[in-house]
């Protein structure tokens, strides 16, 4: 046993030297290559020194989980349920003690090791074995997920090259020191009983399977795996070594950066002004306050506590009071309020998109991976249609109700997302409640879209987009009509953002030759001029570079408060009333997904070979919303950018609004992807088919329980029988 241990330390040593005498070399050769937007890869894990190798070792791991370990896990998820895995995990947990302990003592951090082996003995005792958490629970003590890993790099030892190792998945050089160093802090290594290794298989099992549900996420909705990863991988690990997933670190970090943006902005008037008026909404509740408030220059608050507006209705300065200056403009007010909203700023209010749920759709006793699991989102099913010969199958996800002639539900989610959208998943059991078959498309500005379409094609201007919709939904429509021998008695499409967009797109273009036999749009917050829309968009992702020394922390403590976020979302009767983000925080965290999704697009078009991706990733963060249409949209009708401003608008289609009826629109005051001007020239075409929200930014309102009681109403087949025997 001893000799044992000796050669592991050993290998140990010179796995050490090895590793820093790379370093070294990479220190020196290594030039951070000047790109417009961030590369966080390199931000969080240098130059991918060996990409090829890298790729292939994780095609093949990635090969050897979907054909042997991912069959093992449902196997192991169908025999125990949840209950059973969490207890099992919470006892590996607890048996890791030595691993942690070790890695604080050697951090210095006497008062994280008195904690350690304070839960250890709770949990050991009450706890029964570590099958409880009692030392949280019940005593409050907050588990540390400490590692031999962090202890190295307390000890300045540096990371070295992202390297993908055959079962191990992502890792460092330091990262595969810390493994090492934690094998002699396993007790399991020193009892060699047949027994002890199938319960110590058992466990290994249990927490792997843990991984699964990310795995299948990465594969089915980004276009590279192995970039996303890496990034994942880099945050996650910066955020770890930093000590970030520690509460009392964290909160720490959060108030040196406020303190610090504080005290950038003191002398800044014109940001607290801004900020007040962000997306030319303003909350009022004493008629004190509003005295010659001013907002864009030309639009003033009434002086009054009750103001008339048009139509007859009058409103409370407590709700919120929009009226213009220009008596030749139409007056802008809220048509849905939103009590006890709390805004915050348009951004972050976007972002309470994320808290849009419903109860019941991922309810089980049975983990996501068990063949036994039929909660809501497990029941929808997935199939395909062809739509060109030459190009893969166009993927799309279903559910129908018993009676197959019940009326069907299609889903346009908002920009570049997939099938598996969770928005997406909550629209359809909402719908499904209500008694709709629902059909569940993938953005066509997403990846997967354009691997199924005809070569060439290029999502972005919405007319030829929605020809292409057109197509896929009937063929959808009919390939489930062919396949259950029926027919939908009617058809509803729904979309959110640039979804909604090209909902209203396909409505106008139905309404001139109508080929499906919809029955009514809904349309959620769609951009109106989308070529000011993707302005905003660039404007969002380029407030990157504000502090780019602090980038790498900055974004870190940013993830680190969304983990912070899904746990509190996840715990029972968790009520989040605001977000925990700054505006800053809000447009990196806006600012990386749109970039991502921006990336995946660009990746699936360029289709570049399987081996280095360097080169193309260098180009993609060069390229801009903007730069994007210029480069694959703009044609010989179109000369430059602006010119793609009328056709991408709703102005095209204003006739449509104005002389139909079969549509409904769900807008905001403080979407920060339109203006005011804009949203009274909408209101104008579609007079009382919209329904405007005083606050929610963009999408942020869709957890609300006054917009879904109103969509409900909108879907309500009960209520459209009423309304059609109403003379």
């Amino acid at each position: 046993m001893f000799k044992k241990h000796k050669a592991l330390t050993v290998l140990f040593v010179l796995l050490c030297l090895n590793f820093n005498i790379q370093i070294s070399s990479f220190a020196k050769e290594a030039i951070k290559p000047e790109t417009r937007y961030p590369d966080y890869a390199y931000e969080f894990l240098g130059e991918d020194k060996y990409e090829n190798f890298n790729r292939k070792i994780f095609n093949f791991n990635g090969g050897l989980n979907k054909y042997f370990l991912r069959p093992v896990h449902i196997v192991w998820a169908s025999v125990m349920p949840k209950y059973g895995m969490d207890r099992l995990e919470s006892t590996y947990k607890n048996i890791e003690y030595p691993k942690r302990l070790m890695s604080c003592l050697v951090q210095k951090d006497l008062k994280a090791s008195g904690r350690e082996t304070v839960r250890f003995l709770t949990n050991t005792t009450i706890g029964i074995g570590g099958l409880y958490d009692p030392a949280k629970k019940i005593f409050k003590i907050e588990p540390h997920q400490e590692t031999m890993e962090q202890a190295l790099a307390k000890c300045k030892v540096k990371q070295g090259p992202y390297l993908v190792v055959p079962g191990l998945a992502s890792s460092t050089p330091r990262s595969l020191a810390g493994r090492l160093l934690e094998c002699p802090l396993d007790a399991a290594m020193y009892l060699g009983s047949p027994v002890t290794a199938l319960a110590k298989a058992g466990l290994l099992v249990n927490r792997t399977s843990y991984m699964q549900p990310l795995s299948q996420m990465i594969e089915s909705t980004y276009a590279d795996p192995y970039d996303i990863a890496k990034k994942l991988y880099g945050i996650e690990s910066y955020i770890k070594n930093s000590n970030l997933d520690r509460k009392e670190v964290l909160d720490t970090n959060i108030k040196l950066y406020d303190m610090a943006a504080l005290d950038t902005s003191e002398n800044d008037e014109a940001v607290t002004g801004a900020a007040a008026n962000a997306g030319n909404v303003v909350n009022i509740k004493n008629p004190e306050e509003i005295d010659n408030a001013n907002i864009d220059g030309n639009m003033v608050l009434d002086k009054l506590a009750i103001v008339d507006v048009p139509g007859g209705a009058r409103m409370k300065v407590g709700d919120i009071i929009l009226t213009d200056t220009n008596p030749n403009n139409l007056s802008l007010y809220a048509d849905m309020i939103l009590h006890d909203y709390k805004p915050q700023c348009p951004v972050v209010d976007s972002m309470r998109t994320a808290l849009f749920d419903l109860p019941g759709i991922n309810d089980s006793i049975w983990t996501e991976l068990s063949v036994w699991n039929r909660c809501f989102s497990k029941k929808i099913k997935t199939s395909s249609v062809s739509i060109d010969p030459n190009r893969e199958n166009y993927k799309f996800r279903y559910i129908l109700q018993k009676d197959k002639t019940a009326p069907v539900a299609i889903i346009y989610p908002s920009i570049g997302e997939g099938i598996t959208s969770h928005h997406s998943v909550v629209l359809a059991k909402l719908f499904y409640d209500e008694g709709y078959s629902v059909v569940i498309q993938g953005s066509h500005f997403h990846w997967e879209f354009v691997k199924s379409m005809p070569q060439g094609f290029v999502p972005g201007i919405p007319a030829n987009d929605a020809d292409y919709l057109k197509i896929v939904t009937s063929k959808i429509l009919s390939s489930l009509q062919t396949k259950y021998n029926c027919q939908f008695s009617e058809k509803l499409v729904i979309g959110t953002s640039f979804g909604a967009l090209s909902t209203l797109f396909l409505a106008d273009k139905e309404s001139k030759n109508n080929t499906m036999n919809i029955n009514k749009y809904i349309s959620i917050n769609p951009p109106i001029e989308l070529v000011h829309a993707l302005k905003e968009v660039d404007k969002n992702n380029d407030g990157w570079d504000k502090d780019p020394a602090n980038l790498k922390h900055r974004v870190a403590i940013t993830a680190a408060k969304i983990i912070q976020i899904y746990q509190l979302k996840d715990s029972p009767n968790a009520k989040i009333e605001t977000l925990p983000f700054s505006e800053e925080e809000a447009k990196l965290i806006t600012g990386f997904i749109m970039r991502q999704k921006l990336s995946d697009l660009i990746f699936t078009i360029e289709n570049t070979s399987k081996s280095c991706k360097c080169g193309l990733y260098k180009d993609i963060h060069n390229i801009s919303y903007r730069d994007y249409v210029e480069k694959y949209l703009i044609k010989d009708e179109y000369t430059e950018f602006e010119d793609l401003n009328f056709d991408t608008s709703l102005h095209s289609i204003a006739e449509y609004l104005k002389n139909n009826d079969n549509y409904k629109i769900y807008h905001t005051l403080d979407d920060y992807f339109v203006n005011r001007q804009q949203l009274k020239q909408l209101k104008e075409y579609s007079g009382n088919k919209i329904v405007i929200l005083n606050n929610g930014g963009h999408l942020g309102f869709l957890y609300r329980e006054e917009f879904i009681a109103e969509l409900k109403k909108d879907i309500s087949r009960n209520a459209q029988k009423i309304a059609a025997e109403t003379p």
